[in-house]
């Protein structure tokens, strides 16, 4: 036996192993940029296309810069102070918001946002959690894309010069984070949100990880952000360890496409047929905070077991479901994931948290789903209709032997930090 570490809260997890019968996707080991703060820099001044940041900018402008919230390891306390230095005597910092892209998640607390930015930036200008359920931060922009109805953030569409920040890896219905995400959902009203995810665009085939051209999701999302628009995007590929490898600057769509192609090479991975058992992560904090953020990993693994198989899921889930919101009820709600998701699918009109909820229900339905975490009991997992073990090594051996001779597993560390596809079905 051998072992593997899994990427489990701030400390990770060991999982011995049959290399006999184990296969171990992990990410290409890429090396942090020389100077992470220099890439970021570059990116600013050599875009992928269109001018550099600080050519596109005239004083007395306002500034808006767009986010991720705490779910997202996203290395902001470098990409907005470089942004800040490259306004720096153009725009007054009192002209500059920094708003957080939350989509439906919880604004964060100003601790947090101190954790997220730095205090140099958080007392230099104002920094502002989107609220996409308060009608007073929002302004209508028309209906875009395939009839999505869009509400953005009011800060946002007012500025003179909009800044999106984020970073690149497979997203598991929108193909690719990053990008136009930081618009919509990121900084959209609830409406638009439910629209963007729902059930018809969520269950289209084309709505998975690695594809933007003819994702009905990604469609729309491009469609929104190119019509509202954004003068500038920023955007940076991590490695397993959160740090920077490459940075890409520029217009948003052609900078986005780049940096989406370098992420493919390094965060996708072919494997030669399914597998029994599959175990996974949410990749560790603060990605893995909790079980909503969870079903990312799940998805991971559910592109490559086989049907009926066994998937174990590693999640510390330190803010639980967690409890704000309509996920955890929604779950609650039916007597089997098979009944939970006939109901979505039928409905005419979706619901908070309804992709989610969705393709957990879509992946419970075909497979056997047990947990491990850190702050869910087994009754509360249980109400749900999951499993919870504390022995991840065990129970990927028990569910092995059950699968009979032959059987084999996959192991994704990292979880949805590299994504397995499949290149031919047996």
């Amino acid at each position: 036996m051998t072992n593997v570490r899994l990427a489990f809260g701030d400390s990770g997890l060991r999982l011995a192993v049959d290399p006999d019968v184990t296969t171990v996707v992990e990410p290409e080991h890429s090396l942090a940029a020389p100077s992470q703060l220099g890439s970021v820099r570059a990116a600013l001044r050599e875009p992928v296309a269109g001018l550099p940041l600080r050519e596109r900018v005239r004083p007395g402008q306002s500034v808006a810069i767009s986010a991720c919230d705490g779910t997202r390891p996203q290395p902001r306390q470098l990409m907005i102070p470089a942004i800040l230095e490259e306004l720096d005597g153009i725009v007054a910092p009192s002209d500059i918001v920094v708003l957080v892209a939350t989509g439906t998640h919880r604004g964060n607390t100003e601790a947090e946002l101190r954790l997220m930015f730095g205090d140099e930036v958080v007392d230099s200008v104002r920094v502002v959690n989107h609220d996409g359920r308060d009608s007073s931060q929002l302004v209508w922009r028309g209906t875009h894309g395939n009839g999505v109805p869009v509400w953005l953030n009011r800060e946002w569409t007012e500025a003179d010069v909009r800044i999106t920040t984020g970073f690149v890896e497979p997203h598991f219905f929108a193909g690719f984070s990053g990008g136009p995400k930081l618009v919509a959902p990121g900084l959209a009203g609830l409406e638009t949100v439910l629209v963007l995810h729902d059930a018809s665009r969520i269950g289209d085939s084309r709505a998975t990880w690695g594809v933007t051209r003819g994702n009905p999701v990604h469609d729309d999302v491009r469609a929104i952000a190119e019509a509202t628009g954004v003068t500038f995007a920023l955007d940076v590929v991590l490695n397993r360890d959160k740090d920077i490898v490459a940075a890409f600057g520029g217009d948003l769509l052609p900078m986005h496409a780049a940096a989406a192609s370098f992420a493919r090479q390094i965060a996708m991975r072919p494997v030669d047929g399914r597998f029994d058992v599959v175990v996974t992560t949410n990749s560790g904090f603060p990605l893995d905070q909790n079980l909503y953020q969870a079903v990312k990993g799940m998805s991971a693994a559910y592109q490559v077991v086989r049907p009926g198989g066994t998937i174990i899921c590693a999640a510390e889930c330190r803010d639980g479901f967690p409890d704000h919101g309509l996920y955890r009820k929604t779950l609650e709600s039916a007597d089997s994931p098979q009944a939970l998701l006939a109901e979505i699918t039928s409905r005419s009109v979706a619901v908070p948290d309804q992709w989610q909820i969705q393709i957990q229900a879509k992946i419970q339905s075909a497979n056997r789903v047990v947990m491990h975490t850190g702050f869910l009991s087994d009754a509360d997992l249980a109400a749900v209709q999951l499993e919870q073990t504390r022995d991840i090594s065990a129970t990927a051996a028990e569910a092995l032997a059950a699968a009979g001779p032959g059987a084999t597993m996959c192991v994704l560390p990292e979880g949805p930090q590299t994504i397995p596809y499949v290149t031919r079905e047996h």
